[in-house]
């Protein structure tokens, strides 16, 4: 299937190793274990992207699912972890808000103008979805000058 804003098709599959849901491969530490490190990592305030990261690089875990059976970010929302906007959508609106800040020092750049229309048309449609999910506020709307706010805090 094609992308939407560019011309390139990309992979249609992933190809991770099929494997057992919570059978963990040989030579890893427990459940335990790894819950504590997930811990030790929120507390740092370290995103759930580079904790995944850390694990798989650091303490040879391959893959939470495989071994809890559902995602990292699950595991940690049982641990109390909340965030009030998922991962995907902050670095959008980091994009968008950085965009805005070299649009308004370049105002000729027509296509970055044209790259910041479909950021924002990204995060509208990702809002949409999440709003219907329920992780986001039904309220909530996308504003640059409120986005600007979040990226910053």
């Amino acid at each position: 299937m094609a992308r939407m804003h560019t011309k390139k098709h990309g992979k249609s599959k992933s190809r991770k190793p099929v494997v057992e849901l919570g059978v963990a491969p040989e030579g890893v530490p427990s459940k335990k274990e790894i819950e504590e490190k997930i811990n030790e990592y929120m507390k740092k305030g370290i995103e759930p992207r580079l904790i995944g990261q850390y694990l798989k690089t650091k303490h040879n875990i391959p893959y939470v699912k495989q071994i809890f059976g559902k995602r990292l970010v699950l595991v940690m929302k049982d641990q109390g972890y909340t965030a009030e906007f998922p991962q995907d959508l902050l670095d959008l609106m980091k994009k968008a808000v950085n965009m805005r800040k070299h649009i308004t020092i370049n105002k000729r750049d027509v296509h970055n103008k044209i790259r910041l229309n479909r950021i924002e048309s990204k995060i509208w449609r990702l809002t949409k979805y999440y709003k219907k999910e329920g992780i986001v506020a039904q309220d909530w709307k996308y504003d640059p000058e409120k986005a600007a706010l979040i990226v910053k805090g």
